[in-house]
């Protein structure tokens, strides 16, 4: 794998000198190696790794949805992804082997919105076989990064 894509996918605010002087080259090429990445779709973004449970206010839920579709004759399962990722409630989309052949990662406001998103459009996309729905309830280490740190305590509620 590519040095200079490991270091941005890892920490995107280093600068092209930083970047230069950690790959030992100069700084023209570093710039102009990014930018065609850029152009060619291989870097696609940059984006920040939050940790949405250290807000307070956020109402943010997650869930992850395993999906089975039936793929079509001519597109295969192309045309059910282009579906799935036209919703806007659809953060991630994957193509899997396996039981499933969809995992799809849906962000919503509550945990009953994304019931709803679910049982009223998803599930309803023709060519869609059955979901199964997990909840998110506490995320430990996101694309790589820790989210909590030894010292936290597991606040969640027994209910028995």
């Amino acid at each position: 794998m590519d040095k200079l894509l490991q270091i941005i996918g890892t920490n995107s605010q280093f600068s092209n000198a930083e970047l230069a002087a950690m790959l030992g080259e100069p700084e023209d090429y570093i710039e102009a190696k990014i930018r065609e990445y850029e152009n060619k779709g291989i870097i696609k973004g940059y984006q920040a790794v939050v940790n949405w449970d250290a807000i307070d206010d956020s109402r943010h839920v997650e869930a992850l949805i395993e999906l089975k579709v039936s793929p079509q004759r001519e597109t295969g399962f192309e045309e059910m992804a282009e579906r799935c990722m036209a919703f806007e409630e659809v953060e991630s989309l994957y193509l899997m082997a396996g039981v499933f052949d969809f995992a799809v990662i849906v962000k919503g406001e509550t945990m009953q919105d994304i019931a709803m998103f679910v049982a009223k459009k998803l599930s309803t996309v023709d060519g869609v076989l059955s979901t199964a729905t997990h909840f998110i309830l506490r995320r430990y280490k996101d694309r790589g990064m820790k989210l909590v740190s030894e010292n936290s305590a597991d606040e969640r509620s027994l209910i028995l």
